[in-house]
Formats: structure tokens, C-alpha cells, sequence
């Protein structure tokens, strides 16, 4: 697991840790992706790339994709994401080459102080890394800290509260192992 970031959930904190301005960005620039129509592919690259830390070759972003801060994710090659995808990413995302991410996507670096009065005062962020060859399915669900093996699937609807190993299939709520993948 990575290291575990924490922030506190005001605005004076954002402001005192100059996190206002990037995601001031962010939100500038992912409402003028979501705005875009289909066929406009090569602005679309344009503002992926603006947006986010690292891009490789061919990204794809479907409409109505949300992120916090987008600097803080990075990704390979032939990178797909299906519509109303959200990436919460006050820690790393590193997504790695030819990765296809299903809609209604969360990936999520983000959690909460189970306290119910810090709660609201108090988060932490831990990194998400997904490897190379990885699918993950509609309506499925990243938690922070969590890394995802190499050739990997994530079937629909899954919350994956554990790392994936590579080449494996993982599905449920919690996702647990359905079986391996044999390399053709």
C-alpha cells in the first residue's frame, strides 16, 4: 500500500497548500471535455493531455468524466474510459498501457476518518496504480491503495477493496477471485 496522505476538507487548508488553483483548472478544463461533441478526437487529446499528468499515445474519455485535481493521474497507451467515469485523485492514479475502463467507473484515492465528528473535518488519499492489459467493468469501484496486476479483469459492478493480482478475474462486492487468465 502506498503512502497515506491526509488533508483536512476547508478551504483555508487548500488555499494554505495551493491545491485551489489546480483544481480550479482541472474543473476549467473538464467541463470543456465533457462539453465536446463525439467527433471532435483531436481536441478532446488536446485537453486530456492539459489535464492530466502524463498522457501516452490514443486517449479516449468518454462525456461526463469528473476528476479533483487531474495532475495526479497518469496513463499509458490506447487508454479508454467509458462515460460518467470519476476519479478522485488527491493521491496518484498511474493507470498503465491499453486499459479500458467501463462506465460509471470510481476510482477512488479518497477515504474519510471513520470518527462521525471528523468526519467532515478530516480525509486521507492513498495512490492507485492499475498495470498494463487491465479491463475494468461498468459500475465497478477502485478504493485507495489498491494496485491492480497486469492483464487483470475487473468484472461489472465490483468494489475492489483488495490488490488484484495480474492476470486474474475478480468480481463482487467485496471482489474476490473468480479465476485466472491463461496467456494465449
Amino acid at each position: 500500500m502506498g503512502k497515506k496522505i491526509y488533508y483536512k476538507r476547508n478551504l483555508e487548508e487548500l488555499l494554505r497548500n495551493n491545491l485551489v488553483e489546480p483544481m480550479l483548472k482541472a474543473d476549467h478544463l473538464v467541463r470543456e471535455l465533457n462539453d465536446l461533441p463525439l467527433e471532435a478526437q483531436q481536441e478532446q487529446q488536446e485537453i486530456i493531455r492539459k489535464l492530466f499528468g502524463s498522457v501516452g499515445a490514443n486517449p479516449s474519455i468518454s462525456h461526463n468524466f469528473h476528476c479533483d485535481f487531474g495532475c495526479h493521474i497518469y496513463v499509458g497507451d490506447n487508454f479508454y474510459v467509458g462515460y460518467n467515469c470519476t476519479m478522485l485523485d488527491f493521491a496518484e492514479i498511474r493507470i498503465g498501457d491499453n486499459c479500458l475502463i467501463g462506465p460509471d467507473v470510481g476510482i477512488y484515492t479518497t477515504g474519510h476518518n471513520y470518527s462521525p465528528i471528523a468526519r467532515h473535518q478530516t480525509g486521507y488519499a492513498i495512490e492507485i496504480e492499475i498495470g498494463n492489459n487491465v479491463w475494468i467493468g461498468g459500475h465497478s469501484t477502485i478504493l485507495p491503495g489498491i494496485k491492480i496486476g497486469d492483464g487483470a479483469i475487473i468484472a461489472a459492478g465490483s468494489v475492489v477493496t483488495k490488490d488484484v493480482e495480474a492476470n486474474t478475474i475478480v468480481g463482487g462486492n467485496p471482489a474476490k477471485l473468480i479465476n485466472s487468465i491463461t496467456q494465449d
